[in-house]
């Protein structure tokens, strides 16, 4: 259950002036002949930091995956400035096996595998590399710790390090808040503002409402179609939540203030 409330409109930039990143046309992928992403189309310009909001099974993921080139789309076209190589992924938690008895810095060192080469031993050039990507994640203290050992968000920290190891210009993030608790998504949060002022193209799939339009620059709202494309304060509208979430969506309004309630578990419908 989601609970959200737009503040007024703030200053927005002009993401226009900027090449684009990643650029979508007219994608469709389908599962068992249904689509799962239906004709979509949309830009994310460098530098952006962008929000992808939908219900469950609106396609979040696969739109993710499509991009990073690991499912087969029937129709349409990706385009991503230079190559696939320069998008670093943070999958979702469940996807992971995190016994595999590794360190932090050996999973961070794995971003680095294209570079180096599979036969060629790291150097020490590398290994400096992995320590300055786990610096900027503020996890240089737990390097030499196994993965299995660390929390949610220490995790999800750690694959954003391996990304800037393979000096990745464009971060896609599945769900990176999904499991953790408030300390550590403020945390997380406050790697990703900084990677986004350091350059970096944030794109991120997230059910929390409340960090889609509060701490994001633009917001995708999917369902299976692109129902919207703009700023916090051009998506935050009663009609197109209601297209995004139907019956699960309450809103009211306070002056000039709207709050909306989201019920992911259905119950506005029981």
């Amino acid at each position: 259950m989601t609970l959200t409330t737009l503040i007024p409109a703030r200053p927005v930039t002009n993401h226009n002036a900027h090449p684009a990143a990643i650029d979508v046309r007219n994608l469709t992928v389908r599962y068992n002949g249904d689509a799962a992403i239906d004709d979509v189309t949309f830009r994310v310009m460098a530098g952006d930091k962008v929000a992808i909001i939908g219900p469950n099974g609106a396609g979040k993921s696969t739109l993710i995956k499509a991009i990073l080139g690991l499912l087969r789309y029937q129709s349409g076209q990706i385009t991503v400035a230079g190559d696939l190589a320069t998008l670093g992924y943070v999958p979702q938690h469940e996807d992971v096996n995190w016994n595999f008895p590794v360190t932090v810095r050996d999973v961070v060192m794995m971003g680095s595998a294209r570079q180096i080469g599979w036969l060629r031993r790291p150097s020490r050039a590398d290994w400096q590399r992995v320590d300055s990507a786990l610096e900027r994640v503020d996890m240089t203290a737990y390097g030499r710790r196994q993965v299995g050992e660390l929390s949610g968000g220490q995790r999800r920290r750690v694959f954003i390090a391996r990304a800037l190891a393979q000096n990745a210009d464009t971060l896609l993030l599945d769900e990176p808040f999904s499991g953790v608790d408030v300390r550590a998504q403020a945390d997380l949060m406050n790697v990703l503002d900084r990677l986004n002022s350091d350059g970096l193209t944030i794109l991120l799939s997230t059910h929390d409402l409340d960090l889609a339009f509060h701490r994001f620059d633009r917001v995708l709202a999917l369902r299976q179609r692109l129902i919207a494309l703009g700023t916090p304060q051009e998506v935050y509208q009663t009609d197109i939540l209601a297209q995004l979430y139907g019956k699960r969506l309450v809103a009211w309004h306070e002056g000039e203030t709207v709050s909306v309630f989201v019920d992911e578990h259905g119950c506005a419908d029981c």
